[in-house]
């Protein structure tokens, strides 16, 4: 199930709001941002709660280099059950033990494994499928995001003041709301996952 980055609480204090009467409005903005944030970076940051299987096809996926072939594979958060089988369908996989996640020490640095390396192997040739059983995501929200994820929030709720995109000042008259906050776009973008 999706988790958001932010809560209601952070959004309150913001607000300086005690009351209750705003809650679903901010609940709904929290849940729209979080998700906005996943369709634009391409990831998502929270880890599974239990491990599960993902089937790959090697091609197209690995890239070769002097220190072996590596395997770009979805974020994974965690070492904890991390299992890796190559076969094809239909037929029984074989183990695998001879790769080394990377980047290296990325757990460490609270950033997901990312790829998987044979130093002394190939994913691709002969190898139909590669399936692997890890906890997906994340290992933690990192607080670019969460941070991000509370003022998309805040805006996402204020527009319900601004129809047609535009909001109304005193001191500056009319001004039109940018489609895409600098500040979410600053926190975001390096975590924006390249395709290649």
């Amino acid at each position: 199930m999706a988790q958001d980055y932010t809560d209601l609480a952070t959004l309150k204090l913001a607000l300086n709001a005690t009351d209750s009467t705003r809650d679903d409005l901010l609940n709904m903005a929290i849940a729209a941002a979080s998700r906005g944030i996943d369709r634009n970076t391409g990831r998502r940051f929270w880890l599974d709660a239990t491990a599960s299987v993902r089937t790959y096809n090697p091609q197209g996926r690995t890239v070769c280099g002097d220190s072996g072939e590596l395997l770009i594979v979805d974020d994974i958060g965690s070492a904890t059950g991390l299992a890796v089988a190559i076969g094809s369908v239909g037929t029984d996989y074989e183990t695998v033990t001879d790769y080394e996640t990377q980047p290296d020490n990325a757990l460490a640095r609270g950033e997901p494994i990312t790829g998987l390396l044979r130093p002394a192997g190939t994913w691709g040739r002969g190898v139909a499928r590669v399936r692997i059983t890890a906890l997906w995501g994340w290992p933690a929200v990192p607080d670019e995001i969460a941070q991000a994820t509370a003022i998309q929030a805040l805006r996402l709720y204020k527009r319900k003041d601004s129809p047609e995109g535009i909001l109304g000042s005193a001191e500056w008259g009319a001004v039109r709301m940018g489609r895409v906050d600098p500040d979410v776009y600053e926190l975001t973008k390096h975590f924006v996952l390249p395709g290649f």
